[in-house]
């Protein structure tokens, strides 16, 4: 089965690297995406938004033969249930890395913007709690490899139009949440919330790691990524 791969913010294909090994050994074929825009100059990227990012993602999804499981970390997560939404009868899984779905309507969030674009704001900008797992020398190695997003993206609102996506399973694969953490916390959302409990088939998975465990983990983020479309058991989260 394809998988595609959706990174968030601020990153390409190549930050999904070290988990492709785990996927390829559980017989699955990940399709990592660099969405449209990364890293151009805001006169390049003015026009480049959210509906964008779906748009590629589908096409991926249509390049694929036979069902496609759609995986997306942190704001990606927003692009692949977006592509869920336009292709229900071809996805036979979403798996989300530290994130949640969307609501129509709903953003990724706010950031400040730069000539025109939105500029990574580096590893101290974020929550100790996010960046607690990711070392010195994996912020030096991987803050470089980070590129500006296309102003749009983080507030664009997505549009969702079909209701069969509640009918797709959903896998949350949580940083530190557990999962009657996870869903109490997400109650506090309002929409976001009401989005998540139409979903049928649903299930909350603590990874024990950062926001960002592609880097942190990634042997267990990929084990946890293709257990959740497998079916197979995960050993339990580190404490």
């Amino acid at each position: 089965m394809d998988v595609i791969m959706i990174p968030g913010l601020w990153l390409d294909a190549s930050s999904w690297d070290d988990v492709l090994p785990a996927l390829r050994s559980a017989g699955l074929t990940p399709r990592p995406l660099t969405m449209p825009g990364l890293g151009a100059p805001g006169v390049e990227s003015a026009g480049i938004g959210i509906a964008d990012w779906v748009a590629a993602a589908v096409a991926a999804i249509d390049e694929s033969v036979g069902p496609v499981a759609v995986v997306g970390h942190s704001g990606g997560g927003n692009v692949a249930w977006g592509a869920a939404d336009a292709r229900p009868e071809r996805v036979a899984r979403v798996v989300l890395v530290d994130t949640a779905v969307p609501h129509d309507g709903g953003m990724i969030s706010e950031f400040d913007v730069v000539d025109g674009v939105v500029p990574f704001p580096g590893w101290d900008f974020f929550d100790e709690d996010d960046v607690a797992d990711l070392d010195a020398q994996t912020r030096a190695r991987t803050a470089p490899l980070t590129r500006s997003v296309p102003a749009r993206v983080p507030t664009d609102a997505i549009a969702l139009h079909d209701e069969r996506r509640y009918e797709l399973p959903v896998t949350v694969l949580s940083g530190s949440l557990g999962e009657e953490e996870f869903r109490g916390f997400l109650a506090q959302w309002g929409r976001y919330a009401d989005e998540f409990s139409a979903i049928r088939d649903t299930e909350i998975v603590r990874l024990g790691s950062g926001h960002w465990p592609q880097f942190s983990q990634p042997q267990r983020l990929g084990d946890a990524i293709a257990a959740a479309i497998t079916r197979a058991p995960l050993p339990s989260s580190p404490r």
